[in-house]
């Protein structure tokens, strides 16, 4: 898939801002915090976006809320925001553009059901124009372009992607992201691309495309097949973050590019964990880095052809324990273990 046919050579604008390639990191909730977004934008990924973030509790000054809207340092600075208050939209801007937001991204698309319950996320899409009137609060709001991230509707009889995007780019949305899924799909089948066409044909603001692109050959396909601008990268960047910015390098015109050696993968996962517990405080942080530990073991593991049963071993040791010199330890000696395997 590296022939003339590729989607290679369009850059891609949000607003003024100019990405370095077509390969976005999907926000993904307890994932994409400022560590995790960070490491992948230092290693090519064309845009990151920050975890949702819930406007009004963003607005009245919950901790958390503040860590998840924390830049990077590196690149744009995105911000996710969810809400079903138009008030509440407005204010959570102005406290993210306070905090340096360069884009501010609107989420119509999450299906969790503690989102949706809430009448947030994908459930928008059930009422297209409160969905309305909360897009033109935060643009109204805004003094940096706003996108938005919604999926192909709420359920397969009620697809409507296409005219809420229709209706937002008239509003002034500078940029949509669309998952090839409904909400009533989770992330259960395959992502429909060709069904993002549609969105494709209604609008002609820059247009992404989400949902089971893994790959340099799905990231092709799924251009090809939704007619978009660019691809949104999310669980097939878990233990991997370099993986949108090889794939935006080759659909620039790089070279394919193969999985980092197993040191380098080390260099990687001791740093992100290093930050993980300094961002969230050494309690909370263990708690949350060992998601990254677990896909970056499978995925070291996968590269080296280490067998089942010594991953699995590692895995025990390493996910249970609650000391850093102790895990930063087993790591060396896991990945030690991984390359015997790949030289055996």
């Amino acid at each position: 898939m590296n022939g003339p046919d590729a989607p290679r050579v369009k850059s891609l604008k949000i607003g003024d801002i100019q990405l370095a390639n077509r390969v976005l990191l999907a926000p993904m909730s307890g994932i994409t915090d400022a560590p995790f977004r960070r490491l992948a934008a230092s290693l090519g990924a064309g845009l990151v976006v920050s975890e949702m973030t819930a406007s009004d509790d963003l607005a009245q000054g919950r901790p958390i809320s503040r860590l998840r809207c924390e830049a990077t340092g590196v690149g744009p600075h995105v911000v996710q925001l969810a809400g079903c208050e138009a008030r509440w939209m407005g204010e959570g801007v102005r406290v993210a553009e306070a905090a340096g937001a360069d884009i501010i991204d609107i989420n119509m698309g999450c299906p969790a059901r503690h989102v949706t319950g809430g009448q947030s996320g994908s459930a928008l899409m059930r009422d297209l124009d409160h969905a309305l009137s909360l897009i033109e609060a935060t643009i109204e709001a805004a003094h940096v372009p706003v996108t938005l991230k919604m999926r192909l509707g709420w359920d397969d009889r009620s697809r409507n992607a296409s005219e809420l995007a229709r209706r937002a780019e008239a509003a002034g949305v500078a940029m949509i992201t669309v998952h090839g899924r409904t909400r009533q799909q989770f992330y259960k089948g395959e992502a429909d691309w060709g069904a993002v066409r549609a969105v494709r044909d209604a609008t002609s603001i820059p247009l992404v495309v989400n949902g089971d692109i893994t790959s340099f050959e799905t990231a092709v396909t799924a251009l090809d097949e939704s007619g978009a601008d660019a691809v949104m990268i999310g669980r097939g960047a878990q233990g991997q973050p370099w993986l949108p910015g090889q794939i935006g390098r080759q659909l620039a015109g790089g070279a394919a590019e193969a999985p980092p050696s197993l040191a380098r993968q080390l260099e990687h996962l001791r740093a992100l964990y290093d930050e993980v517990c300094r961002h969230y405080g050494l309690r909370v942080g263990l708690r949350h880095a060992r998601k990254h530990l677990s896909w970056a073991l499978d995925v070291a593991a996968a590269c080296a052809g280490a067998p089942a049963q010594r991953l699995k071993a590692w895995r025990e040791r390493i996910l249970t324990s609650d000391d850093p010199c102790q895990v930063h330890n087993a790591l060396t000696e896991a990945f030690d273990d991984f390359a015997w395997s790949a030289a055996a």
